[in-house]
């Protein structure tokens, strides 16, 4: 191209003000310039400093006709080009440079121009006053883009020109001004992006701290507003973090730091420790969410995400009742009380205050064992009902309505949630919207008909009774089981409901159903003094070796037996087992022994978090339970239970032969996914995957030979360093060459490390099939266990259950086998009398906690003896231990177990009722006496004749005379309508003999036994026999207890004289009353009482 064309095409381009190229004053030495130059030439804006001699690239054209920094009229045509002041590299910086040569041109030229540089001096202050409307696109922009100083005379062509300097200017303005507000760009030299920043750059969200959030902090706002009330563990990089109001949490239950960090509070725990630290948020009440990374390095790096932040979601949610443990977890101290889920559903019955009467259907799941129980019953305003299933049941977790239950109902969860000693906290889960029972019903229709659900429901599903099962459920019932469906379809374990037929009622007419009462006072499940197992009943009775048979042990205790053929069955197996021979009990002995927990491994399989190794324990288990019997073989037991056992465990031989033919148990047990397949034929995919990452592992040898050859070092082998495979580690002494594509991965003092680029390709690739084979073979693995789950299920849970019946009996059995332990005697209460008759009876947990003997007692209530008992006796002489120790023989007789005694014959009891001790419930606004006699009047209401009654120092919360009218009136009802056993602990004796006179055939006086000496100084000294004899006890010999617990002698003194005073004055007020109720008889004709009233005259006289 020609000079003057070139100048021609120069002229027409735009130039800065010559403000900022003043000339240099003549008298200052200038330095030669070339020849096509001139000291007020304009400065190129377009072309490169290396390349003035080559046509500048046309820039785009933009549709704004702003021309602010352009000059106030056309370049002229024979302008000659000047050399560009920008350096080499073509900065915007030495392009707007400062130049003193054309200042004082400029000075000439204000003159003229000054109305453009008014008008343009305007536009300037719209700019720097935030007018953003300056340089946008539209009319309006257009419109004030046109010079109005360029004359009308203009041709055409120079009209156009200016035109397009314009836009070309406006483009360079854009440049420098990014490239001043860009940091990055500083010192680079190239010009960069010439869109505008003001329309590029979003604004930041600026967060407490006053520092703008982080891409990480706003996915974090971003998850915590969708997971709203859920503590979020987040998984970033080698951490769990807590942020937020989730920290402060986090650090006081885990024992763990919280600290500030930019604009959230934080806490992190390490990976390894996910599982131990997550079990105690879910043990104090909490709902946590594992917020994971859905993407993985060596996937994201060839995806199109690859440059933004790792995306992350909610991957688990749990609660303490949804978590399902591994087996044999070490944190699992407690296998054998597993905490339920427990739903409530409440109708009102109608009736005000006492009289209230409610309707309540409950539904509780424990999805780690896959228990499911439900019950339907009806409860007084006291709820004492409801009472009772929260004690037995323990729940982890309360599912209830939104809306609120009735206010007694609400009262009395609130305290059990608050007074619970369980080693976890109940959490109350509330759903918002109630179904009702259309609703519901159609929710589990749908649900139990599902396509994905079908199979697995199995056999039960397809025949239809399932969802006839769901139909005789009550209303409630049904409505509750919708609920927990919906709740645990969040969690993914909703498939514990899936199998009906080993659904269980809580109440049945098979059993006896011990209120909260009775299991707290006679420490069934566990001692009262440090609440834990040790000192229980379930202690003395729990010699399992599996933890599933455990788990039917504490459901048998709790909930004795009341039909008599079953009961039967259970003791004489619990009698062959002692006493038979047969090898098939050895075998029998040594399935159970080591078995992992079978129960809780099949709900892991049907979850899908069974892990190989799990499965690996699983699969032999039940492989040596399914060949341990001949299925041609008699069984050879003479008890029904026990042929049960022999008889189902054979059906698992096919099913299992089958999956451990697939299954390589020895890579299983490792937890290789991809290599636990026997036949790989049946998964190509994952076949040709695994193909390719060997050939790509033989390429990575071939590759290490030709780096050996490159770096003159054969015995050069690849290195592991931080994580990173395949590294070439080159020492620095050796000063070998090294190419220059090579990627230095670290270096130290002593050694570099490399990475060449074609095994960076490699490395690359071999991670892409290996998150490849990663994702095919859990896909693999899960479809395997929903393979278990839809074919087999039913047949193993069956299984499990014969073999925790048989762990039961074996236990009962080694109970029995302890020396003074008896099997007891069966009566029929139609034919032989209800009769209740202990001989030489102990009481089982305090004989084997102590080491001095225990005294034994006897017993004996109706046939020919009278059914009530009123026990009297000194403090601290073995009342309140002798009942104790009747009702817990009773309850271990009707469980099937032998008894410490030395005979025992009873008749069924169909419920034991314990009015006992003395304690307040405050939060429900109940005194001491109120808890008295709240509890006696639901013993008063569901006492039936067959029932066994104890009450315990009724009366003495109030005043002696109140006292001593409610004892004796509870007692008489008892008597007279009830007519049920009663045991009867008192220290009323006025009580006693009033009622024994009026009822001499049914209330009989026991007192404890006691030695009575006096010592020298006039004090007394008594000495407990504990035993259980005839007659009334003359005195309770409180202040000799007060004795023995240390109270000061000096107010022992005190006592004794104010009881003797007091004895005197009632002796002689009963003295007086007696002489006037003669004095009046005398006058009187004599009434028909006549030996009574003469009884009465000679005491008067004696």
């Amino acid at each position: 191209m020609s000079k003057r064309k070139q100048s021609r095409q120069v002229g027409e381009q735009p130039v800065i003000s010559s403000f900022f190229t003043q000339t240099t004053p003549s008298n200052t030495p200038r330095k030669s310039r070339p020849a096509a130059t001139s000291s007020s030439s304009p400065i190129d804006l377009t072309l490169d400093s290396d390349a003035s001699d080559v046509e500048a690239p046309r820039k785009r054209q933009r549709t704004t006709t702003s021309d602010f920094f352009s000059p106030s009229r056309s370049t002229p045509r024979n302008a000659v080009p000047g050399p560009s002041r920008s350096t080499n590299d073509g900065g915007a910086v030495e392009r707007y440079r400062f130049d003193p040569i054309s200042s004082n041109d400029q000075k000439q030229k204000d003159g003229r121009d000054a109305p453009s540089q008014r008008k343009r001096r305007e536009r300037a202050k719209q700019i720097l006053l935030g007018d953003k409307n300056v340089f946008a696109h539209g009319e309006e922009v257009d419109g004030l883009g046109h010079d109005d100083d360029l004359e009308d005379n203009t041709p055409v062509s120079h009209k156009t020109s200016a035109h397009n300097v314009a836009h070309d200017e406006d483009e360079k303005f854009e440049e420098t001004i990014s490239f001043f507000t860009n940091p990055k760009v500083k010192g680079k030299g190239k010009a960069r992006s010439s869109v505008a920043p003001s329309r590029n750059k979003k604004s930041k969200e600026i967060g407490p701290s006053g520092e703008p959030y982080t891409p990480l902090e706003l996915q974090i706002l971003e998850l915590k507003r969708k997971h709203p009330g859920t503590i979020l563990m987040f998984e970033v990089g080698y951490k769990y973090r807590f942020f937020g109001e989730d920290a402060p949490i986090a650090a006081k239950e885990l024992g763990i730091i919280a600290f500030q960090h930019r604009n959230f509070l934080t806490a992190s725990i390490p990976v390894h420790r996910r599982d131990i630290h997550l079990r105690k948020l879910l043990s104090q009440g909490y709902k946590v969410g594992i917020i994971g990374q859905t993407e993985t390095a060596a996937l994201k790096k060839v995806g199109d995400t690859r440059n933004e932040l790792f995306a992350r979601e909610l991957t688990n949610l749990y609660t303490a009742a949804t978590y399902v443990d591994h087996l044999g977890s070490a944190d699992d101290l407690d296998p054998v009380s597993v905490a339920p889920l427990v739903c409530l559903v409440e109708e009102l019955r109608g009736g005000m205050g006492a009289d209230e009467k409610v309707c309540i259907g409950m539904v509780a799941v424990s999805p780690s064992t896959g228990d499911v129980v439900w019950d339907h019953f009806d409860d007084n305003h006291m709820r004492t009902e409801l009472e009772t299933r929260m004690v037995h049941t323990t729940p982890s977790e309360l599912l209830l309505p939104q809306n609120k239950l009735s206010k007694p109902t609400e009262k009395m969860l609130t305290y059990f949630t608050a007074h619970s000693t369980a080693e976890h906290r109940t959490r109350i889960e509330r759903y918002k919207n109630d179904l009702t029972y259309t609703e519901a019903f159609s929710y589990l229709t749908k649900y139990y008909t599902d396509k994905s659900k079908q199979a697995k429901a199995s056999d039960e599903f397809k025949s239809g009774r399932l969802m006839a099962a769901v139909s005789d459920f009550p209303k409630s019932v049904v409505i509750a089981l919708a609920h927990v469906v919906k709740y645990l379809s969040k969690f993914e374990v909703a498939d514990a409901l899936l199998e009906t037929k080993f659904f269980s009622k809580f109440t049945e007419r098979t059993h006896m159903l011990l209120n909260g009462n009775t299991l707290t006072n006679l420490e069934i499940y566990r001692n009262e003094t440090d609440f834990t197992k040790k000192g229980s009943l379930m202690w003395i009775l729990d010699r399992t070796t599996t933890k599933f048979g455990a788990r039917m042990l504490r459901s048998w205790v709790g909930r004795p037996l009341v039909d008599a053929v079953a009961l039967k069955e259970r003791t004489d197996a619990v009698e062959e087992i002692m006493h038979t021979t047969s090898g098939k009990l050895t075998i029998l002995r040594q399935l159970l022994k080591n078995s992992p927990d079978l129960a809780r491994g099949l709900c892991r399989i049907q979850y899908g978090k069974c892990t190989p190794q799990e499965l690996a324990s699983l699969l032999p288990a039940f492989y040596k339970i399914a060949t341990a019997f001949n299925p041609n073989d008699r069984p050879g037991f003479r008890s029904l239970l026990l042929n049960d056992v022999i008889f189902a465990l054979p059906k698992l031989r096919e099913p299992m032969i089958a999956l451990l033919g697939e299954v390589n148990l020895a890579m299983a047990k490792e937890g290789q996914k991809d290599k636990m397949w026997k036949d790989l034929e049946k998964y190509p995919d994952l076949d040709s995957f695994t193909f390719d990452l060997q050939a790509n592992e033989s390429e990575l040898v071939d590759e290490l030979k030709t780096i050996r050859k490159t770096i003159k070092k054969p015995a050069l082998q690849y290195t592991t360093w931080n994580g990173e495979e395949y590294v070439v580690e080159v020492k620095k002494n050796e000063n070998r060459e090294i190419p220059a594509d090579w990627m230095l991965i670290s270096s130290t003092k002593t050694v570099r490390r490399w990475r060449p680029p074609k095994v960076k390709e490699l490395v690359e690739r071999r991670a892409q099939l290996q998150e490849a084979i990663a994702l095919e073979s859990n896909q693999i693995y899960h479809s395997f266990l929903q393979r278990i789950s839809q074919d087999h299920y039913a047949l193993l849970r069956d299984a499990v259950n014969k073999l925790a019946v048989a762990d039961c009996l074996i236990s009962l059995s080694l109970l029995a086998l302890q020396q003074g332990y008896i099997r007891p005697t069966f009566c029929d209460a139609e034919t032989d009398g209800d009769v209740l008759e202990i001989v030489e009876g102990r009481h089982p947990m305090v004989e084997a906690v102590r080491d001095e003997p225990f005294v034994p007692n006897t017993i004996r209530m109706g046939a020919g003896e009278p059914r009530s008992k009123i026990i009297t006796g000194p403090n601290m002489g073995g009342k309140s231990l002798t009942v104790r120790m009747v009702a817990l023989c009773s309850i271990m007789a009707q469980i099937g177990s032998y008894v410490p005694a030395t005979s025992m014959r009873m008749s069924m009891v169909d419920g034991i009722l314990i009015r006992m001790g003395a304690s307040d419930e405050l939060a429900r606004g109940r005194s001491t006496f109120m808890v008295e006699m709240q509890e006696t009047s639901e013993i008063l209401q569901f006492a039936t004749r067959k029932s066994l009654v104890i009450l315990d120092e009724l009366g003495r919360g109030t005043s002696t005379f109140d006292g001593m009218a409610v004892a004796s009136a509870v007692l008489q009802h008892l008597i007279q309508n009830t007519k049920c056993k009663t045991l009867f602990i008192t220290h009323y004796p006025q009580v006693a003999t009033d009622l024994e006179k009026k009822f001499p055939a049914d209330v009989e006086n026991r007192h404890m036994g006691f030695a009575e000496d006096t010592r020298i100084d006039g004090t007394r000294e008594v000495t407990f026999l504990y035993k259980l004899m005839r007659g009334l006890a003359v005195d309770s010999f409180g202040v000799e207890c007060a004795r023995l617990a240390g109270v000061p002698e000096k107010v022992l003194e005190t006592a004794s004289e104010k009881a003797q005073t007091m004895k005197a004055q009632v002796e002689r007020r009963v003295n007086r009353n007696r002489l006037r109720k003669c004095l009046k008889l005398l006058r009187g004709p004599m009434p028909p009482e006549l030996s009574a009233t003469l009884h009465d005259l000679r005491i008067l006289l004696q």
